[in-house]
């Protein structure tokens, strides 16, 4: 979400003349921050979002109170934002008025959703998954957990363990999915066929994949279950199911399934729909303030930080430029230099100019 900068002509990103947008500035930090396909990259304007003016405060308080957030108030929304703007802030990539319009929109938005309570009771599936495998089975250290899946709904099951601070194993098809899903969302990857082996040594067996088959069938896992002597809790929270019914039938397995959760989850979704005008009500009045705050920011912080930039990409090319030319000759060498700085002092002066001119106006 960024302000747009480019207020005239702006010349197609992917040409020449387009090299120097800001857009493209944000493109190349944040390919050089992630591990992406190329198919990723060249879709990056499909998935990156302008907004303007108002827009900006507008979609930034929505996000951070949680109503644009997938699931509706998550509390971890707000500290993920609260964790990009401490991150920006210690690279010193960040200036005073992107740090004022986070810190407010923060300010604002933990005060809306202490308000309205909109965080209150929220939960995802994965977290319903966890908290019942808490109430029915204890999470205490003895307790062996075994996360089967490494997607969206498995990436909830373990971020709610990692909350608990509880340990667990995770296995999918394969061994490298299971071990890049750990390297991201903890637990201890583990080869699937080894997991069915050692089922029995696992208390709480949380199934949550995108299989459109059982593959954890009765056949498959008799021999390790049949002689399991402690209790099983096995809660498949899979879309279709991944455990076939006939399971529940082995000595000591609790077996419970995605519908008996969605209903829960359904009780959540409701409770927490009926705060959303409450929050709006709230985000109407605190949007103009915003604005108003930001507009009373002073301009020349900008300004400084775009001249100290030109000079250093002045500086830059210069440098390139004149080890192409193999120039050695000192007073040849001054005289590009001083037609260098003056153009870049000629292009910065009109803003600088300008920021002065806005600056006395506050002030008047």
């Amino acid at each position: 979400m960024v302000v747009n900068l480019e207020t005239s002509y702006i010349p197609d990103r992917r040409r020449s003349e387009g090299k120097y947008l800001v857009i493209n500035k944000i493109h190349e930090t944040w390919q050089s921050l992630t591990e992406l396909e190329e198919h990723d990259i060249d879709h990056f304007d499909q998935i990156f979002e302008v907004y303007k003016n108002t827009d900006v405060y507008r979609n930034l308080l929505r996000l951070a109170t949680g109503l644009d957030s997938l699931v509706l108030g998550r509390l971890e929304v707000l500290d993920d934002i609260k964790a990009s703007i401490t991150s920006a802030k210690l690279a010193k990539v960040s200036g005073r008025i992107l740090n004022k319009l986070f810190d407010s929109s923060l300010q604002i938005a933990t005060r809306i959703r202490d308000s309205t309570e909109i965080s209150k009771g929220i939960t995802s599936l994965g977290e319903l998954a966890v908290k019942t495998a808490e109430e029915k089975a204890g999470l205490d250290e003895k307790k062996n957990v075994l996360l089967i899946g490494t997607g969206e709904t498995a990436a909830m099951v373990a971020k709610s363990l990692n909350a608990k601070d509880k340990k667990f194993s995770v296995t999918s098809m394969t061994i490298e999915r299971a071990t890049g899903f750990s390297k991201i969302l903890g637990g201890t990857p583990i080869d699937f066929e080894d997991a069915l082996s050692t089922l029995d040594k696992f208390n709480i067996i949380i199934v949550a994949t995108t299989a459109d088959y059982h593959f954890i069938n009765h056949h498959r896992i008799k021999r390790v279950m049949e002689k399991k002597k402690t209790g099983t809790l096995m809660l498949d929270i899979s879309s279709p199911r991944a455990v076939e019914d006939k399971v529940s039938t082995f000595p000591g397995i609790k077996l419970m399934f995605r519908d008996q959760f969605d209903e829960m989850y359904e009780e959540y979704l409701s409770a927490s729909k009926a705060k959303v005008p409450a929050v709006e009500k709230m985000l109407s009045k605190e949007i103009p303030i915003l604005e108003e705050t930001m507009k009373q920011l002073k301009p020349e912080p900008i300004v400084e930080d775009v001249s100290a930039n030109t000079d250093l990409f002045r500086m830059k090319e210069l440098k390139k430029a004149l080890a192409q030319l193999g120039e050695t000759d000192e007073n040849k060498i001054k005289i590009i230099d001083d037609l260098t700085k003056a153009i870049a002092e000629g292009l910065v002066s009109t803003p600088v100019s300008n920021s002065k001119k806005a600056s006395e106006q506050d002030n008047s």
